[in-house]
């Protein structure tokens, strides 16, 4: 039978509506609206006569916090319905079915679709129901509801896949009409070769399948086309900085002779010859032997030694740490919420593809002006607000739901990303690197599919990232965007835990954008691939959309042929479908197969030329003299009081407290530094530090990551920006108490569609060579990146984007934290005097930064935070508000607000010898900050860093109280005024039984806590992808609790 089921929370529980009517009244200004309610339907089909009242109340509702219904009055009511898309994943669908599985005796044909009504009470004309229709519905992810009927997705069998009869006979301009019609990403120029290919060696038409897999598998996005551009004719600009330029142009050059050697005829100069040539020079001159060299590129990967204490005994052990950054910009502007949550579960997919545990992230985003007036929303675009608030609930529900801590958010905020959003997440990683196998596919081995299912969301995602944007993108991208399905992901992530199967895996690679195509087809050079036993969500696929379509949480894994028995058995204990769908073949052929028919056939030859390469010539612009960022601030007000508060409350200096707050720091119990310092929790910390999970015994080791980029200073000169993005993001290691020597860098590169333009192609070259400039002085490489290069709507272009994440192994017992610690403590500035061209003083950089770790090793140094965007004001701002403790300081006005990237601020009980260690005076217990004789209470100041964005990130519920407060930190009298609680029975070494059921993340950090007090923790995972499994989880659990 089918049942349609409303639930709506009762009054005192309905967030959510109360919520969203807060949001319509602000945002459309909706003043007469007097109340929302939100009731979620539930349609069900296929479920068994007389079990619909235990589900509903069961499954579907809470007695205490619910009100259900079976039918609804919506006569004479202002309404609107919605539900998702067909083919989008519906999390809530997809868990009713799970939890109804547990309890319903048979649900073979089961299936549940979910939507909303949404009601509105009061003074609210058709006019605002129009309104209010295109503010909350995303038509890339969800559509209106037609309450009259209750239908299941229809099913048509999908037709044979299309030859293109005729293709290669096209004249130039029927192809290029064939380009443009089927809206390919690929150019005139690869469309050409295809056709010759097809005609001079394969004497065929193509399918289109294979025309759909090439232009998928050499989409910039997967395989970089415009970062493998052969660039020429690079001119250089004269003026002011023509030397620096130049000098930094020579060293890249002579770094490209020292690492290509003999070869260098071979390896012409490209985007990607620069971001790599640093890694390439120093491997060849021994200075980072702790790189781990392998076929698989996922992520990068260094050798680390790991303290490791069992019993009282402490070895080291050698350990993999693994990092990667990701960005979805073109998913996250067209639906946030599924694009932020795909932006981490994609960063998390590929170390974890190097079999690696994730266990940190930190997240870096770019928007436009979130506080902008709907009104002033550009056509074809979402407005700000929705943007930055989908993305954030999308990437914290997806990381909060794997279990993966986030403990750094930082948003940027310029114009430029109003053309298309940056939404840059990066993880850290760590496996011992025993339980890592890297060895090369040969003939014979078999291809496991592992994971998710394949659905047509996701068809068209690499191409369609590699695109710039115009007015008609957000509709017709449907198809391009998923939601992510985090519970999955984290099956996977505790499968690749076990060693048992990791040292099973020969090669694995995880399914981004590309899906089957690039996923399985970049794995061995001769595949034959089987996509009729690819799992899907829904019948109805066809072989191109088996062949392309991304899935978040699937995996490609190389076996032998004697292990697939037993890597099938070790995935079906977590709870994962795992399918053998390609073997690996003598001959160089990618080969796929859908209804016994071979839809693809092609050369790996011809696969691997990527396309025809590229060629543009290049021009570096010339960064205006003249009122430069690094020389010249300009901050409004009369008094220096006044500046002050101004500097403090702009957008992007204010308050990200209630942004940070939506995403869980702690899981996994090894945050080493909370993202907000003080017993008031408001210092902003200055990176992400995490222990290095372990699964039994106790260590010291950390890993430490940080960012550096200012788009102030990257749209001025981009030369200039590369170079302090590097700066800063190692400056913030130190700052910490990790040591800038042992870092190894990612960069995160992002700029507009640069066509052939060759001053537009001269920002990611001059900021690169920026980069450059600071790596080969100081001999850290940049391991790795990710490059976006269509930052482009219409007329309007993101900033010239480089992001500089730095990584390193630390010590948790170095680490110290940014708020100012005691009263009567010395402030100093640790000063960094740039050069005359306003370059990075790399000299003088290095010994500071060794001062500082020093001092801070020594204990002498006991707080510590580098100057940033908002100048030495913002430091001593954000250091007092942790403690409120307060500072009084001397210094010219003009130094306050300066962008003094490389300095610091510190403080200390001891006097500090140093040359560029500037006393500017002393911490206090008043609550003031006392500049040059100017008097700011701190209370003053804290309230207006924080109200600027805090009708977008609020930190407090609303009506829970009057403003931004001071909460009184009373945990310690809390925890000290428990009384001992004892069990009447004692056991010495009590059993604790700990089940893992679908959704849950916390089973490592039970058992952790439990066998510290001396328990014998053990824990099981709940299988239910079958009735029968169901049944057998059921029978363990008894005999687990009876034992």
């Amino acid at each position: 039978m089918n049942h349609r089921i409303y639930v709506e929370k009762k009054d005192n529980f309905a967030v959510e509506a109360k919520k969203l009517k807060s949001e319509l009244e602000e945002s459309l200004n909706l003043k007469k609206l007097e109340k929302v309610r939100v009731i979620n339907i539930y349609d069900i089909f296929n479920l068994e006569e007389g079990e619909i009242e235990k589900i509903k109340e069961v499954v579907l509702s809470e007695v205490v916090v619910d009100k259900t219904y079976d039918d609804l009055d919506l006569e004479e009511k202002k309404y609107i319905a919605v539900e998702y898309l067909p083919g989008q994943f519906d999390q809530r669908a997809d868990s009713a079915v799970q939890c109804i599985n547990l309890i319903s005796s048979n649900t073979k044909d089961l299936s549940v679709k979910t939507g909303k009504v949404i009601i509105f009470s009061g003074d609210i004309s058709e006019n605002d129901i129009e309104r209010i229709k295109k503010y909350y519905i995303n038509e890339v992810e969800m559509r209106e509801k037609d309450l009259s009927i209750m239908l299941e997705d229809d099913v048509i069998p999908p037709k044979d896949v299309v030859i293109h009869n005729g293709f290669i006979y096209y004249t130039e301009e029927e192809l290029e009409n064939f380009r443009k019609t089927n809206g390919l990403a690929m150019t005139f120029g690869d469309i050409k070769h295809i056709q010759n290919y097809f005609k001079t060696e394969e004497k065929r038409n193509p399918s289109d399948t294979e025309i759909k897999v090439l232009d998928t598998y050499w989409s910039d996005h997967c395989r970089h086309t415009t970062f493998e551009t052969i660039l020429e004719n690079i001119t250089l600009p004269k003026g002011r900085f023509e030397e620096t330029l130049q000098s930094a142009f020579d060293e890249y050059l002579e770094s490209r002779r020292n690492a290509h050697g003999e070869r260098i005829t071979k390896k012409p100069i490209t985007l990607m010859d620069m971001a790599t040539i640093s890694a390439r020079e120093m491997r060849k001159k021994g200075v980072i032997d702790d790189v781990e060299v392998s076929e698989e590129i996922n992520a990068c990967s260094v050798f680390i030694d790991v303290d490791v204490t069992k019993n009282g005994e402490t070895e080291i052990e050698k350990y993999l740490l693994m990092f990667k950054n990701e960005t979805h910009n073109h998913p996250t502007e067209i639906e946030p919420f599924g694009g932020a949550s795909t932006c981490i579960g994609g960063a998390i997919r590929d170390p974890l593809s190097g079999r690696a545990y994730v266990y940190q992230a930190i997240r870096v985003t770019g928007a436009a002006n979130p506080l902008e007036k709907l009104e002033d929303t550009l056509p074809g675009k979402l407005p700000q607000k929705k943007i930055t608030l989908g993305a954030a609930h999308g990437y914290s529900s997806y990381g909060n739901q794997i279990g993966v801590a986030t403990s750094h958010v930082t948003e940027i905020y310029h114009e430029g990303y109003k053309a298309k959003r940056m939404e840059v997440g990066a993880v850290v990683a760590a496996t011992p690197a025993s339980n890592v196998r890297r060895e090369t596919p040969v003939a014979g081995d078999k291809i496991i599919l592992l994971g998710g299912k394949t659905g047509r969301d996701g068809c068209g995602g690499a191409t369609g990232s590699s695109k710039e944007h115009d007015v008609n993108s957000i509709t017709t991208c449907s198809a391009e965007v998923q939601k992510g399905n985090a519970p999955e992901e984290r099956k996977i992530q505790k499968l690749f835990r076990n060693p048992e199967v990791t040292k099973l895996i020969k090669k694995c690679n995880d399914f981004g954008a590309g899906g089957v195509s690039v996923a399985i087809g970049e794995l061995a050079d001769g595949l034959i691939i089987d996509l009729d036993k690819v799992p899907v969500k829904y019948k109805g696929l066809d072989g191109t959309e088996l062949a392309i379509s991304e899935s978040q949480e699937r995996m490609a894994v190389v076996v032998e042929d004697k292990d697939v028995e037993a890597f099938l058995k070790l995935a079906e204990k977590e709870n994962l479908e795992a399918v053998e769908v390609a073997i690996v073949t003598e001959e160089k052929r990618l080969v796929m197969n859908w209804r016994e028919n071979a839809i693809v056939n092609l050369s790996r030859d011809f696969l691997d030329t990527n396309g025809v390469t590229g060629y543009m010539n290049v021009e570096i612009g010339a960064p205006k003299s003249e009122k430069t960022p690094l020389e010249n601030v300009e901050v409004s007000g009369e008094t220096l009081k006044e500046k002050v508060i101004n500097k403090i409350s702009s957008l992007n200096v204010a308050s990200q407290k209630g942004l940070m707050e939506m995403f869980d720091s702690t899981i996994g119990a090894g945050t080493v530094l909370m993202p907000f310092g003080g017993k008031y929790q408001l210092t902003p910390t200055e990176g992400s530090i995490h222990k290095i999970p372990l699964l039994e015994g106790t260590t010291d080791t950390a890993s430490a990551i940080t960012w550096g980029y200012n788009p102030t200073i990257t749209e001025w000169s981009p030369y200039h920006g590369g170079a302090y993005a590097v700066i800063e993001s190692l400056a913030k290691i130190v700052a910490m108490g990790g040591d800038y020597k042992s870092v190894r860098l990612s960069f995160q590169e992002y700029f507009e569609r640069l066509g052939d333009n060759p001053t537009k192609w001269g920002k990611p070259f001059a900021a690169l060579l920026g980069t450059q400039y600071v790596m080969k002085d100081f001999d850290i490489p940049a391991i790795g990146g990710k490059d976006s290069m269509s930052g482009s709507f219409n007329d309007i272009d993101v900033p010239p984007t480089i992001i500089s994440f730095a990584v390193t192994k630390v010590l948790a017992s170095n680490i110290i934290s940014p708020e100012f610690k005691g009263n009567g403590n010395n402030i100093y500035l640790i000063k960094h005097n740039m050069t005359k061209d306003l370059m990075p003083n790399l000299d003088e950089l290095k010994s500071n930064f060794e001062f500082i770790m020093k001092n801070i090793e020594d204990k002498k140094i006991i707080s510590a935070m580098t100057v940033k965007g908002g100048g030495i004001v913002e430091a001593l701002a954000k250091m007092s508000f942790g403690n409120m403790i307060g500072a009084k300081v001397n210094l010219d006005e003009e130094e306050l607000f300066k962008l003094a990237y490389g300095s610091f601020i510190v403080e200390t009980p001891e006097i500090l010898e140093n040359e560029n260690a500037i006393l500017l005076g002393k911490t206090s217990e008043n609550r003031e900050l006392i500049i040059n004789d100017e008097v700011i209470k701190l209370e003053e100041l804290l309230n207006n860093w924080k109200k600027t964005l805090n009708e977008i990130f609020p930190e407090i519920a609303e009506n829970s109280s009057e403003g931004p407060h001071l909460a009184s930190p009373t945990l310690g009298e809390e925890v000290a005024n428990k009384k001992e609680v004892k069990p009447r029975v004692k056991i010495e070494h009590p059993r604790v039984f700990i089940p893992a059921f679908p959704g849950t993340n916390c089973e490592y950090d039970s058992m952790r806590a439990f066998a510290k007090e001396g328990a014998i923790p053990f824990t099981m995972t709940f299988r239910n992808l079958t009735t029968k499994q169901i049944e057998e989880s059921i029978d363990e659990m008894a005999k687990n609790i009876d034992n």
